[in-house]
């Protein structure tokens, strides 16, 4: 874990929410996430093992488990993405990552239900920005299912937008023009934008040369002198238990249903209650 790695770095409410832990115990999950976070842009899956990392000392904290659930998103694990982020969604109630879990639907090629997430009342409570998020989301998944006309409305429902979310929505509508063979109407949409810009506002720049990038520092050896650190491993393992739990008894299930579980269920400490839906299409699956 490189020096200049500190647990103030955290956000003020993401310290707070890993005072749960003892503090040695949270400043390690911290830095971890800290090192999540810087990497995430750089090197996503070293981002994703360092959020594993978190997950195995702090696994019940919501923050920890968000961290992972956007680290597996952004590494393609797209079904994992789909598990965690419902599990930070139960453990505080919040949709905030509806975005990113209705593009993982697309990712595992089911657009049909990142179009249902957008349409659920959880969507109502985003804010400006995740509407817009949403909508990106939506736009993408009617190409998927060939209604392009449908994806371009979606498009022209967006306020106008500025900075670098303005020239995502421009990369969208492109992308659209380009699904429905308007190939030459999505070159002149872009024919005055810096290539640069665009490749930034969307992700998809290539990471700075210079960026050092260290190893996941293999803090689990003294896991069981440490008697809270040993207890997060096993609610973890509650939470991730629970899971496979579910997919095993779900696996004949057919429903279409987004997300049939009951959001205000009852979160013991047992990790009962944190039942999410089945996957059944794996992150494998979905890159073949």
């Amino acid at each position: 874990m490189p020096e200049d790695v500190t647990f103030r770095e955290l956000a003020k409410d993401a310290r707070e929410r890993l005072r749960a832990l003892s503090k040695e115990n949270a400043e390690r999950v911290g830095a971890h996430l800290v090192m999540a976070g810087r990497l995430l842009d750089i090197d996503p899956e070293l981002a994703y093992e360092h959020a594993q990392a978190a997950v195995r000392r702090g696994g019940r904290i919501d923050v920890v488990r968000e961290a992972a659930g956007i680290a597996a998103y952004r590494t393609g694990r797209f079904a994992e993405a789909l598990r965690e982020l419902r599990t930070v969604r139960r453990l505080n109630g919040s949709s905030e990552h509806l975005p990113i879990m209705a593009d993982a639907e697309r990712g595992l090629g089911r657009p049909e239900r990142a179009i249902a997430l957008a349409a659920s009342p959880e969507a109502d409570t985003l804010d400006a920005v995740g509407k817009v998020e949403l909508a990106l989301v939506v736009s993408g998944a009617r190409s998927d299912l060939g209604e392009h006309d449908a994806a371009l409305v979606v498009l022209d429902k967006i306020p106008p937008q500025s900075g670098d979310r303005a020239l995502r929505v421009l990369a969208a509508r492109a992308a659209a023009l380009e699904a429905a063979g308007r190939d030459e109407e999505a070159a002149a949409l872009l024919a005055d934008v810096d290539p640069d810009d665009l490749e930034r506002a969307t992700g998809n720049a290539e990471p700075e040369d210079d960026v050092v990038v260290y190893d996941v520092y293999d803090d689990e050896a003294d896991a069981d002198d440490e008697s809270d650190e040993a207890d997060a491993d096993a609610e973890s393992d509650d939470v991730d238990a629970d899971d496979e739990s579910d997919d095993e008894s779900d696996a004949d299930d057919e429903s279409d249903d987004v997300d049939a579980e009951p959001d205000d269920e009852p979160i013991d400490e047992a990790g009962e209650g944190v039942d999410e839906e089945q996957e059944d299409v794996t992150d494998e699956e979905a890159r073949s």
